[in-house]
């Protein structure tokens, strides 16, 4: 039989034990959980994917996004979109970020081609002529390389201001039409659509490039999208919508379930 002071003291080595196995269990755990928040444009929020949130106004959130879908797969602890319609970078600063704290672990954004404008651009280059077309492109462009850097190396330091523990995912955009089928795919004219696929080409140039001086993960979704753009017979993107004009060159809820979803699901797990 041991003496006392000898089982007193090896009980006490095993109660210290087992309550450093749990201190160190504890902030495991902790760690672990997933506090996500999906930040963005129209993009992020879903438009055009169908299934509408009605709360989010003109927000045009969906159920059908990515970051929704990627929420509903994973189980975060905790799962916000604030992604919106039309959003820019200046209005992802003023009316997103409120959203983020310091318990927010991942973050998702798309943004940059309100900032330069590309939606009306599109726009333009349906309702005008081929010269008025890569004119509205060019401009937009200069943008893209003069002021553009800029507002993205603000929107995603004062991300990482406001979530400095969080693990930023930003995501491109996909080049809008298939080339190669041009010939025989009604609409714009093959000049148009070079050039539109060029301008998004830049534009995801820059954005990967702010997102690298941020040690910020970048996401092409162009490889996703490849055989699956406008002029291919199984479009993720929405062509030209008279009946509703907003959704036009917007990702279909196939675009966000088998180009968003898998490109940004593959980015979490890297």
């Amino acid at each position: 039989m041991l003496p006392r002071k000898v089982a007193l003291s090896a009980a006490t080595a095993v109660v210290l034990a087992a309550a450093g196995l749990l201190a160190a269990a504890a902030p495991a755990s902790a760690a672990g959980a997933v506090n996500y928040v999906a930040l963005g444009d129209s993009y992020s929020s879903g438009l055009g994917a169908g299934a509408m949130i009605s709360s989010s106004g003109s927000c045009d959130r969906s159920t059908n996004a990515y970051s929704q879908l990627w929420a509903s797969a994973h189980h975060p602890a905790s799962y916000a979109s604030v992604a919106c319609s039309g959003a820019t970078t200046g209005t992802v600063i003023s009316s997103q970020l409120s959203a983020l704290s310091a318990a927010t672990t991942l973050v998702s954004i798309t943004v940059g081609g309100n900032d330069v404008g590309f939606s009306s651009t599109m726009e333009t280059c349906v309702l005008h002529s081929t010269s008025t077309c890569v004119a509205a492109i060019q401009a937009d462009e200069a943008q893209v390389s003069s002021a553009l850097p800029g507002e993205l190396n603000s929107v995603l330091g004062d991300i990482a201001g406001a979530a400095p523990s969080a693990r930023v995912i930003v995501l491109g955009y996909p080049d809008l039409y298939d080339l190669s089928r041009s010939s025989t795919c009604i609409g714009l004219s093959t000049t148009d659509r070079t050039d539109l696929n060029q301008a998004a080409d830049e534009l995801d140039a820059a954005i990967q490039a702010a997102a690298a001086a941020h040690g910020d993960a970048y996401v092409d979704v162009r490889p996703a999208f490849a055989g699956h753009v406008i002029c291919d017979s199984s479009s993720w993107l929405h062509s030209v919508n008279i009946l509703d004009v907003s959704e036009s060159y917007h990702p279909t809820a196939a675009g966000q379930a088998d180009g968003y979803l898998p490109a940004f699901t593959a980015a979490v797990a890297g």
